[in-house]
């Protein structure tokens, strides 16, 4: 059987993750949602990889749950809803985690079309970059009378409000990407031929940066969705306290006094040794 998700790695550190599934639409299968986890879970801890790259091969990113049976394993005595729940907790739930929670930047490269459960691995990443060709297409309500769900229906109305995320959930209408962009929905749209191109090129200039720093700032802006300017203050506070000792900083402040561009793969890669070699 293919890989369920091909991977490369790049000699700049740049790991291109793409979902293996094109004659379904990169449908998420058992296979290739619990594929997804290992490869996330993996690009956390190595240290060789410092930007994540999440594609579709074909002519989709991801048409969502596979409705097809999706090779789940049988649950004898239980309801289509207690299976699907089920499903969730063990499978598309600690997918999206571990890509929103994973250590490096991620980039999300939206090729075609984002459809159901794809619209949530789609907004997963730190970045989300889309062809011109690409659309989002919240199916959930309209065709099936559920809710969207693999976080779509918290990413959506985070970022582009209510009402349009409720006028995406409830007529099901695919959301061009150029449309996507200017509610932001999105980073940016390019023309498909220079997706992939564009992506690792953006790429590569992350994986140069304090790439931790990077991460935390996405989880800072996350962290303001949920709470009030008051505890922002407070974290925003608590994170400096953290991030200001660290030897990314002082690497910044050198840089800047010297007037040089600072070498912060080199800081990350002794720290990460340094950190090793005391447990």
């Amino acid at each position: 059987m293919d890989t369920l998700v091909d991977k490369d790695l790049s000699p700049e550190g740049v790991l291109t993750l793409r979902m293996n599934r094109p004659d379904v639409l990169n449908s998420l299968n058992y296979h290739l949602v619990f594929a997804l986890i290992d490869a996330f879970n993996e690009a956390s801890a190595d240290d060789k990889t410092r930007v994540v790259i999440l594609t579709g091969k074909g002519r989709s990113f991801c048409a969502g749950a596979d409705l097809n049976g999706g090779d789940w394993p049988q649950q004898k005595g239980k309801s289509a809803g207690q299976a699907v729940a089920h499903n969730m907790e063990i499978g598309f739930n600690v997918m999206h985690r571990a890509i929103v929670n994973c250590e490096k930047p991620v980039i999300c490269a939206i090729n075609g079309i984002a459809a159901g459960g794809g619209v949530g691995v789609a907004l997963s990443g730190d970045l989300v970059i889309a062809g011109e060709s690409a659309g989002f297409k919240l199916v959930f309500a309209p065709q099936l009378g559920i809710i969207p769900d693999v976080g779509a229906s918290w990413h959506v109305p985070q970022l582009i409000g209510r009402a349009r995320a409720n006028g995406m959930a409830l007529l099901g209408e695919t959301l061009p990407a150029t449309q996507a962009a200017e509610w932001g929905l999105v980073w940016e749209t390019v023309p498909d031929d220079k997706l992939m191109a564009h992506t690792k090129e953006i790429a590569i200039r992350m994986a140069d940066g304090a790439i931790s720093g990077m991460k935390a700032a996405s989880r800072a802006h996350s962290k303001a969705l949920l709470q009030t300017l008051d505890a922002q203050l407070d974290y925003e506070r608590d994170m400096q306290e953290h991030y200001c000792d660290q030897p990314v900083f002082y690497e910044g402040v050198r840089a800047f006094m010297e007037k040089r561009k600072p070498n912060f793969r080199q800081v990350e890669t002794e720290q990460i040794k340094t950190a090793r070699e005391q447990k």
